[in-house]
């Protein structure tokens, strides 16, 4: 450090600062403002492109919550649908019930008609058969009783007590 000192010259030392205060002064004026402005530059880009990945986020956890609802609102669109289906379907199936028991209860009546029918018709063409069959009984029991004279006069005399008495 002492060599320093002794080679120290002042004329040389305000020399070199005048030249640094000329290039300092140089610097500022024509190449510190675009230096600046560079950086400035570059720091409100580099900001734009953080705000606008700020934004992109913002945009894509909106866009996520909105898909997130959309398939909320579809999935409760389609338990709604579904149970639409189910109300259709079990309303249908009781329709469908409720006519062929109608169906069966007309068929069941139908045949107790006809069967109701067919007894009355049964029972007419009984008595017809039980009639008929009385009447030959009778012609044949009249026959063999009226067979002879005297018989027939006993009959006659035998209706007359009768009819007499009451």
């Amino acid at each position: 450090m002492d060599q320093l000192l002794n080679d120290f010259s002042p004329g040389l030392f305000f020399m070199q600062a005048i030249l640094l205060l000329i290039l300092i002064v140089l610097m500022k004026k024509f190449a510190w403002k675009p230096i600046l402005e560079a950086l400035q530059t570059r720091e409100d880009g580099i900001k734009d492109a953080l705000d606008a990945a700020q934004n992109a986020k913002l945009e894509l956890e909106n866009l996520q919550a909105d898909n997130e609802k959309l398939l909320q609102e579809a999935r409760m669109e389609r338990e709604t649908l579904l149970k639409d289906a189910r109300d259709i379907k079990a309303k249908m199936i009781e329709e469908a019930k409720d006519e062929a028991e109608t169906q069966a209860n007309k068929m069941i009546e139908q045949a107790q008609v006809a069967i109701e029918s067919e007894k009355k018709s049964a029972m007419v063409e009984l008595k017809k058969q039980v009639a008929d069959l009385s009447l030959e009984i009778a012609e044949k029991v009249v026959r063999t009783e009226l067979s002879s004279k005297d018989k027939q006069l006993e009959l006659v005399e035998t209706m007359l007590a009768e009819k007499s008495l009451n």
